[in-house]
């Protein structure tokens, strides 16, 4: 095995890894928004203004596609690869339109996710090489 080739393999994991840790924590601020915590700020004039069920729904939703994503990226499957740039995309659209909702935390699985979709991007080993 070349030093590629486990570069590669090593990006699979980190994004495996990662994708896990943002599908838990999406789950774990779905159910914060479903139970309407007081964690969450109030936006009274936002151009995509949902209610906080829903913004919870939402993330929850997210959150267990992912870990189940992740799930698979650990068996180096294809479409668990295609699925986790589409959930990492996901992810961040889901984030910056609930920015005004949690904003700090917002930025962060933003960046989490950028970085989940830059590590199944990178090449990955070619078999019978």
């Amino acid at each position: 095995m070349t030093a590629k080739q486990s570069w590669a393999e090593g990006m699979t994991v980190f994004a495996g890894v990662m994708l896990m840790i943002a599908g838990v924590l999406g789950i774990t601020r779905g159910i914060m928004a479903i139970a309407e915590d007081e964690v969450f700020v109030n936006t009274p004039n936002y151009v995509f203004q949902f209610d906080l069920t829903s913004w919870g729904w939402i993330h929850l939703i997210l959150g267990v596609v992912a870990v189940l994503v992740s799930l698979g990226l650990f068996s180096e499957a294809t479409w668990a690869r295609v699925s986790g740039v589409a959930i990492g995309a996901l992810v961040i659209i889901a984030n910056f339109l609930s920015l005004p909702y949690y904003p700090v935390w917002s930025v962060v699985l933003i960046g989490i996710s950028a970085l989940i979709i830059w590590a199944l991007c990178v090449e990955r080993r070619k078999f019978g090489t």
